[in-house]
């Protein structure tokens, strides 16, 4: 088996995308409140900073900006993969979800980009806020209850989205 080898910058500003293993699910927005705990939990033990997320039925896009010193950003998503899918019923597992113990819920691994500048911070913030549109989820991203868009009214206007 390959070993997938992530980059390991300290205190960067990384995107991420992360998905349930049952695309078409809507698992994510029914457990919403999982979901915030668990990563309330993980943020307090080890510590990142959240500038932009949103939540779609079956996947996630965020940015973190994680502490000077540190990069393990794989450990914090294992960490909040396991307490939200802690306490779910289990589904049908395949065989290869049982020989790793695990309960199949989501994809085994996450897309990361490394943000380069602010314009690479902006174009994927953006991404952030439109993607519930891009999905047919809603028209306006203003729309969509869970989506950080709300808490981020500083940016709104720079980013053609005022409300």
């Amino acid at each position: 088996m390959s070993e997938y080898r992530r980059p390991r910058i300290t205190g960067a500003q990384v995107f991420f995308t992360v998905a349930l293993a049952r695309r078409g699910s809507s698992l994510l927005t029914d457990e919403v409140t999982r979901l915030r705990e668990a990563v309330r939990v993980t943020k307090a033990e080890r510590p990142f900073e959240i500038g932009a997320w949103v939540l779609l039925p079956d996947h996630l896009h965020c940015i973190w900006t994680l502490p000077a010193g540190d990069a393990d950003f794989s450990t914090r998503w294992r960490l909040i993969k396991s307490r939200f899918s802690r306490g779910l019923p289990k589904g049908p597992l395949r065989a290869s979800h049982e020989l790793r113990q695990e309960r199949g819920i989501w994809q085994r691994r996450f897309w990361e980009h490394h943000i380069r500048d602010r314009n690479d911070y902006l174009v994927h913030l953006r991404y952030c806020w439109m993607n519930p549109v891009k999905h047919g989820l809603v028209e306006r991203p203003e729309d969509w209850p869970y989506s950080s868009l709300h808490r981020d009214a500083r940016f709104r206007a720079d980013m053609g989205l005022a409300m």
